[in-house]
């Protein structure tokens, strides 16, 4: 009735750790991320750190923090390990994770330690890649969360922490989190987990540097916004430019018309539509914003999605 379950050895799917399972982690990041509960996007991949080379460099949207990634084909070991904190020093980052085949429990408990004694905004993650097939199947991989912050520690400091954010931070990040939990919920629209005392938040659009964002701009507006950031301003205003060739039939498709703002000061661009709305309004008001937030998102991921893509690869080739 039922087939046999079998783990297969990730050498036998990825023969070579540097050829093979970086650059398929890399192109898989987005998985990687919803086991963690964030949206990640690629930076770089090789980048390095003095002599050494990190294996994936990548940014958490909805906090804009860096992520650092070390990956191995085997059980975790020392030079790893040593390797994992060397690149977060490098790159400052606020978010690291370790990617293997098993994590010996010494290194469990080294990453609960790093956990337990470092600031609030400092994270470690310890993955497990596991591949299974069921009788002759094709592989199927999974990514199995075995090491991560004690959130009750982590939040005990966010506490003690408190003064230093603001009521009107406070706000931005009760409104935030709601809006992703919904989004994540009811739409599969995000992993991300955790609101940001901020007064945005990004989202994946699946092509790197394009993201969704929701956000309260200075004026008393909402904005919903397709934000082109792929990096040289060559590369985003080309973007922008051949999108806004299908002005027409993009406001159409949507139901409404854009404001275009390519920006031509900056590096990036932005397509946008805007709503009254501020973090200080009552709390009725600021639950029709998210509504209104919802609603944009979802249509701008509608219309926009496959046509950014084609568009992302051509920039990153010029």
């Amino acid at each position: 009735m039922f087939g046999e379950l079998n783990k297969v050895a990730l050498r036998e799917i990825w023969p070579h750790e540097a050829s093979d399972f970086t650059p398929w982690l890399a192109d898989n990041i987005g998985e990687l991320g919803k086991s963690l509960g964030m949206d990640l996007e690629l930076t770089e991949q090789e980048a390095s750190v003095g002599d050494f080379s990190l294996d994936i460099l990548a940014k958490d949207l909805g906090s804009s923090k860096s992520v650092i990634i070390e990956n191995q084909l085997t059980q975790t070991d020392h030079d790893h390990l040593g390797k994992l904190l060397t690149y977060a020093a490098g790159f400052n980052a606020s978010i690291v994770i370790w990617v293997s085949e098993a994590i010996r429990e010494e290194h469990r408990q080294a990453l609960d330690w790093l956990n337990q004694r470092t600031d609030s905004e400092t994270s470690f993650f310890g993955v497990v890649v596991e591949v299974i097939k069921i009788d002759d199947s094709k592989p199927a991989f999974n990514f199995k969360l075995v090491a991560s912050p004690n959130e009750w520690q982590k939040n005990k400091k966010r506490q003690s922490q408190s003064a230093s954010i603001s009521t009107k931070g406070e706000r931005y990040r009760n409104y935030f989190q709601s809006l992703i939990d919904t989004l994540r919920d009811k739409y599969r629209f995000t992993s991300a987990r955790a609101g940001q005392p901020q007064n945005w938040y990004s989202f994946s659009s699946g092509s790197s540097g394009i993201t969704y964002g929701a956000n309260f701009a200075q004026d008393g507006k909402a904005r919903a916004e397709l934000y082109i950031g792929v990096g040289e301003q060559v590369k985003n205003k080309y973007i922008f430019d051949e999108l806004q060739k299908m002005k027409n039939e993009i406001e159409v498709e949507l139901g409404e018309a854009l404001s275009w703002e390519r920006l031509d000061n900056g590096i990036a661009s932005r397509i946008a539509l805007y709503t009254n709305g501020s973090i200080d309004d009552a709390d009725s008001e600021l639950e029709a914003v998210k509504s209104w937030h919802i609603d944009k998102l979802l249509k701008l991921k509608t219309v926009f999605s496959k046509k950014i893509r084609p568009l992302s690869v051509i920039a990153r080739s010029m």
